[in-house]
């Protein structure tokens, strides 16, 4: 791919396709944070940046997010309570999906609505589209988007590029490799590694493993490595017999997500990943190693 031809294009694109302002869904990923730098370049001050922070994210991440975009005049939007309240009852996968798609577009309609905007942008990748209209699974941001909607045009300059086509064009746009070479993680977020109904207990506890899962892993420079939970079982802690939480992680590699191998990590890795979360988080009682390759299995639990 010629980068810099496909840079050159992609804000043409915009440019002719977008008259008037225009909004965009900017997450913190890559492909989100690269669309948002095409579409600022193209359009300048009738482009509005808005984070959505739906008490779905990884640990820390939201502040962050706002600290980095800061100059792109982010506007965050507190709904934390509002996805909580959607998924309240909602155990199957694709529902959850659905669920969180379709609240994500309705607030991005409330604010688009606010600046006089009917077109939203979306950071949509080729593997995105191809899951979803394969049915694999929705994303969130393709099969999940409902099927009436108050936007007249949704604009995806990225819908033709892999991930790692989409990590060649932050590099080129001078983002920083927090961002470009950043793990991939869910449109639906945390919502997706936890199996079952999500609740705010359950959220807490899967957020601070994932945290400590990348944390440990960071050396090893996978593709993709989460934490999930998974249920509970049986475990003994501090003399007592418990009925906890059981955490699966899962690391993996990976050229393009559409296939993937498990890592083979060493020993005193997972060891210690499993003596951190038992020890630092006290719902939990039981961790496992996800060897599944994709397929058959998928590199997200849900």
């Amino acid at each position: 791919m010629n980068v810099e031809r496909f840079i050159e294009d992609a804000i043409a694109e915009i440019k002719r396709n977008i008259q008037g302002r225009a909004i965009i869904g900017l997450s913190g990923g890559v492909d989100s944070s690269v669309c948002a730098v095409l579409a600022h370049r193209a359009l300048g001050e009738r482009l509005v940046s808005v984070y959505v922070d739906s008490g779905l994210m990884r640990q820390s991440e939201s502040e962050r997010i706002e600290e980095l975009f800061k100059d792109l005049g982010l506007v965050r939007v507190n709904a934390q309570e509002r996805f909580l309240e959607a998924l309240r009852g909602i155990t199957d996968p694709e529902e959850k999906r659905m669920v969180v798609g379709e609240t994500f577009i309705r607030i991005f309609e409330e604010e688009a609505g606010s600046i006089g905007s009917d077109c939203l942008i979306q950071g949509t990748i080729y593997p995105d589209r191809i899951e979803s209209d394969g049915g694999i699974k929705a994303h969130h941001n393709v099969g999940g988007l409902p099927s009436r909607m108050e936007f007249k045009s949704i604009v995806e300059p990225l819908r033709d590029l892999y991930k790692e086509d989409v990590r060649q064009v932050a590099r080129a746009l001078g983002l920083p490799a927090e961002i470009s070479e950043r793990m991939p993680f869910p449109g639906p977020g945390l919502a997706v590694r936890v199996a079952g109904e999500v609740t705010s207990d359950k959220l807490d506890v899967v957020r601070r493993a994932n945290a400590i899962v990348e944390e440990e892993l960071k050396e090893f420079n996978p593709w993709q490595a989460l934490a999930a939970l998974l249920g509970k079982a049986t475990g003994v802690k501090e003399g007592d017999r418990i009925y906890g939480y059981v955490i699966a992680v899962r690391a993996v590699s990976s050229q393009d997500a559409m296939t993937a191998e498990a890592m083979e990590l060493p020993w005193k890795a997972l060891r210690r990943i499993s003596s951190r979360i038992t020890g630092e988080i006290p719902a939990v009682c039981r961790v496992v190693y996800d060897l599944t390759p994709k397929p058959p299995g998928t590199i997200e639990f849900e």
